[in-house]
């Protein structure tokens, strides 16, 4: 399931009919993700007791109107020693069995020992001559749970999941998961959340695992959907009529989806009409428009081009030519007028100082002004296009390119880009070959590329994912091998930029750091560098 984060009420409207359907289609037991009556993260939406009650009801609704079959789902459970994250169990209008989740993620995206206290026991209950246990997500990490539950009798455990994506997870998760199974003699069940919660996407999926470690059934990843599945006497999958298992995505086509699944859900549960963005005749707001489309339909996205004193005329012609293949809206408005406008405006203050940066920056903000109008009076979101190389060293303008409400690429490096861009044009090809091909350049000042700003984004793409996915430091990189002026300049640049990347917009998570609640690191920090405090007189 797809839920909605907070809204309790709708979920359970939604719970009820999975459970209606589920009943016509001849299915006994219905297993449900971690936390689904709320959405998950719920965050501080856990600290409201209004919340909790909310819960209270909707269990009670669920335990009253869900007949013939038994639900299990995930929500959180207000008790004698706080609030537990929990796996409950409804069976003819009775709360059969609540399972409390032992182990409580806290690093990364979560934060669980913020509002939920830990379970101490295995919970088990029977259902049609079988025995089965209960765990809850990063229960199935530790050995522990799944080791109690198969000493207390459990034939199938039931592995209640809300597992954020990001690149290569869905196999690590298929490797742990039969390991246990394999170690423990049973059969694992894992459903798994799908949607995405501002910067987090959840894939689904959600997979069935058989005593012997075999994979038996897999569900799509990225869409809701019901897996049907038959266990035998001793609780052992049949395998018989089972449908064949879906594939396994590539690298490129998990992430593409992922960005997808994060756009078109943050568009449409924040209630907006649809998304506009700049469109250059770059890479960046060429994949962005393109995840956009995919995400919302061609109908509900305007791209618009901002040409400037310094824009090619390839770069508007490559973009008109996208927004044909792909059938979006576009429309043109040069900036030049209010460039003009504000270097007038400002020449006393410039008055005999050379022309720097700060009038590229105008140019962007301009851009910016103008786009955040067009969303503010349409009910489209603003979509910025900047990626993950480009945020990580500041290589952006703030109140500029920055400006928006959700950033597709934030947690995409500039070469991962170019192999998305890729992988989508090998489905179709509606980016322009020469947007991929040129070099690229915010054309902000006359012959203007990346690189004469930046180093080779092969070589700055590799220093940041040790610097900030891997937390190596500056010394350890320079071991590696990569140029010690480079990686200190890099480093530099990172740390400095920590208070744009604080007012820049979500974005779709994809890797295992991204920037946002995944990496808290203070704006004001002498780590990095010598003490700039005066020692005291």
């Amino acid at each position: 399931m797809n839920p909605l984060v907070g809204d309790v009420a709708g979920n359970t409207e939604r719970l009820i009919s999975a459970a209606q359907q589920a009943r016509v289609q001849g299915i006994d037991l219905l297993l449900c993700p971690e936390l689904v009556l709320t959405g998950y993260p719920p965050e501080d939406l856990l600290l409201r007791p209004e919340f909790i009650a909310r819960v209270e009801t909707a269990v009670a609704r669920l335990q009253s109107e869900v007949r013939g079959l038994t639900l299990v789902l995930g929500y959180p459970r207000a008790s004698v020693g706080g609030l537990f994250n929990v796996a409950g169990v409804i069976r003819d209008g009775a709360l059969i069995a609540e399972y409390a989740k032992q182990h409580l993620p806290n690093y990364s995206v979560f934060d669980e020992k913020r509002y939920f206290q830990p379970g101490a026991t295995a919970v088990l209950f029977e259902h049609l001559g079988l025995r089965f246990g209960l765990s809850i997500c990063e229960d199935i990490w530790w050995e522990g749970p799944t080791r109690e539950a198969a000493a207390a009798g459990a034939q199938v455990l039931l592995n209640l999941n809300a597992s954020p994506f990001h690149a290569g997870k869905i196999a690590e998760r298929e490797s742990l998961v039969t390991q246990r199974a394999r170690t423990h003699g049973l059969t694992i069940l894992y459903a798994n959340l799908v949607g995405g919660q501002d910067e987090l996407v959840f894939d689904g999926a959600s997979f069935v695992v058989a005593p012997d470690g075999r994979i038996t059934h897999r569900a799509r990843a990225f869409t809701e959907t019901t897996l049907a599945l038959e266990l035998d006497a001793d609780g052992v999958p049949n395998t018989a009529d089972a449908e064949p298992l879906a594939d396994w995505p590539g690298e490129e086509e998990t992430i593409y989806e992922a960005l997808v699944l994060g756009v078109r859900d943050y568009v449409q549960k924040n209630g907006f009409d649809g998304a506009v963005l700049g469109l250059s005749g770059g890479i960046d707001s060429a994949l962005t428009l393109t995840v956009a489309v995919d995400a919302l339909g061609a109908e509900r996205v305007e791209a618009v081009l901002m040409p400037s004193r310094y824009t090619a005329s390839m770069s508007i012609e490559d973009a008109l030519e996208q927004t044909r293949r792909l059938g979006v809206a576009s429309r043109i408005i040069p900036i030049e007028p209010a460039f003009r406008t504000f270097l007038d405006l400002l020449e006393p203050v410039f008055a005999g100082q050379p022309a720097d940066v700060t009038e590229e920056n105008i140019q962007a903000r301009c851009r910016g002004l103008i786009l955040m109008a067009i969303s503010n009076k349409s009910g489209r979101i603003l979509l910025t296009t900047g990626n993950k190389s480009e945020m990580a060293v500041g290589y952006a303008t703030l109140y500029g390119d920055m400006a928006g409400g959700f950033a597709p690429l934030k947690d995409v490096p500039k070469t991962l880009v170019y192999r998305l861009a890729g992988y989508r044009n090998g489905c179709a090809p509606v980016i322009p070959e020469r947007v991929i091909a040129r070099p690229p350049s915010a054309e902000l000042r006359p012959n203007q590329t990346d690189q004469d700003s930046l180093p080779p984004y092969d070589l700055l793409d590799a220093i940041l994912k040790h610097y900030i996915e891997d937390d190596e430091g500056v010394d350890a990189i320079v071991a590696r091998g990569y140029p010690p002026d480079v990686v200190r300049r890099v480093a530099r640049l990172v740390d400095r930029n920590e208070y744009k990347r604080r007012q820049a917009p979500p974005g779709v998570r994809i890797s295992r750091r991204s920037f946002g609640r995944d990496r808290r690191y203070p704006i004001t920090s002498g780590f990095h560098r010598p003490s700039a405090r005066k020692p005291a007189t």
